[in-house]
């Protein structure tokens, strides 16, 4: 998992940081730290789908269904249009769980001295982003869905949450750097 992100933000990152600094009114350098910490939510939020709900078939039907590639050419219109949006969904239509993205946002906005409502905002303008990155991994590597399912559980052990407290406990990066 934390090798997918740090490809996320390698790749996308300087112009996500870019985008939602500008977009939401907060720093660049607090969106850099802010992103490492929201990716692993939503990865472990399809993690959970595919332990409860139906397996890779059910993460595939996700990024199927919400998982355009194509997003990742227009990051600055993606990121404007979420910004804008009245309608917010925090916890990605139960990706997140019942509050997860809540208790997310509530937890972050501590740490991150940002308003727990914009953290709420910029949920659901990363969700697409990192599922458009899955998406297009999965169609590129050749691995099909095997292989996002096994990047959603990093040391193989049949749970994510050590993969992702790991990842925070790391300080939301590896070695990789923006």
């Amino acid at each position: 998992m934390a090798g997918f992100i740090d490809e996320f933000l390698k790749s996308y990152g300087p112009e996500v940081t870019k985008q939602m600094s500008s977009n939401f009114n907060v720093d660049q350098g607090t969106v850099k730290k802010l992103i490492p910490q929201l990716a692993p939510l939503i990865l472990a939020g399809l993690k959970k789908q595919k332990e409860t709900r139906g397996g890779d078939e059910r993460v595939d039907h996700i990024l199927n269904k919400y998982g355009d590639a194509s997003v990742l050419n227009n990051i600055k219109d993606l990121i404007s249009s979420k910004a804008q949006a009245q309608d917010v969904d925090p916890n990605l239509g139960g990706l997140l769980g019942d509050a997860g993205g809540i208790q997310a946002a509530q937890a972050l906005a501590k740490n991150m001295n940002i308003d727990a409502s914009t953290i709420m905002k910029m949920i659901p303008a990363l969700s697409p982003l990192i599922l458009g990155a899955l998406t297009k991994k999965r169609d590129t590597t050749g691995k099909g869905i095997s292989g996002v399912g096994a990047l959603l559980d990093a040391d193989g052990d049949g749970s994510i949450l050590d993969d992702v407290a790991g990842f925070l406990l790391k300080g939301g990066t590896s070695r990789t750097c923006l």
